[in-house]
């Protein structure tokens, strides 16, 4: 039985929250399971949060792939939802198709995973039907979210945009900063709340505050992530404190 995995992760350059959270929670993880990890990234260049740096950086993603495969890594994760929802609905699967095959034509096969595509699934294992959310974006950003999300049959109920177009301050924020800006949220027949509708907007350290607190499901785009990686390499989908995604409720089938 394989018990040791490499974790590969696509990652705008000024990203530094998704190579925190991931390795934070498959760590935790290490405390309750057998399997051990080690993490590998890759970089695409992006600094503002702009629909046109996105593009641009996601026309980088497939050397990124072709580099992770290189070291044989077991799962590739891309890390950022915004770059994916931005290229049109249900892009996540194109996505996620193109950037195997570079990986099986580079004599690495490995599943690739997509923040975007991981948010999506991770909500449809919970059963939310309507959810809110929290991203740091600038309003017509969020909207291309909540667009894209409702494209895929969940209704986004209410969200709160903070306006933040420059990455590096996205990723300096406050890990507990949601664990009160979700009371903002209108919940009114939620399913569920979304902590972080952004990879790189800090959250984890919220996620079993805020469902305490409401009752209610909590999930981020790093949850999500990291539920999909453990599924497609047939792991136990179960991290410490991570919130209901990752309490083992929800095994991977």
């Amino acid at each position: 039985m394989k018990m040791n995995y490499r974790i590969g992760q696509i990652v705008p350059s000024s990203n530094t929250t998704m190579e925190t959270e991931i390795p934070a929670m498959l760590r935790a993880r290490e405390t309750v399971e057998p399997e051990r990890f080690t993490f590998h990234s890759s970089r695409m260049r992006m600094k503002k949060v702009t629909k046109e740096e996105l593009a641009a950086m996601d026309n980088d993603s497939d050397r990124c792939a072709i580099e992770l495969s290189d070291a044989r890594v077991d799962v590739l994760g891309y890390a950022c939802l915004v770059a994916i929802m931005s290229m049109g609905k249900g892009y996540h699967r194109i996505s996620e198709a193109r950037l195997h095959q570079r990986t099986v034509d580079n004599g690495g096969p490995a599943p690739v995973v997509t923040s975007a595509g991981a948010l999506v699934e991770g909500l449809k294992v919970i059963g939310a039907k309507k959810i809110s959310l929290l991203a740091p974006y600038m309003k017509p950003l969020t909207q291309l979210v909540i667009d894209y999300i409702e494209n895929e049959g969940i209704e986004v109920v209410d969200s709160l945009s903070l306006e933040i177009h420059d990455n590096l301050e996205v990723g300096a924020r406050d890990p507990r900063a949601p664990a009160e800006l979700w009371r903002k949220l209108n919940l009114a027949n939620v399913d569920a709340i979304v902590a972080s509708a952004c990879v790189q907007m800090p959250s984890l350290a919220s996620i079993p505050l805020i469902e305490a607190a409401s009752g209610l499901p909590v999930v981020s785009s790093a949850v999500c992530t990291t539920y999909q990686m453990l599924a497609r390499l047939g792991l136990k989908t179960i991290v410490p404190n991570a919130g209901s995604l990752l309490s083992g409720r929800y095994p991977a089938v």
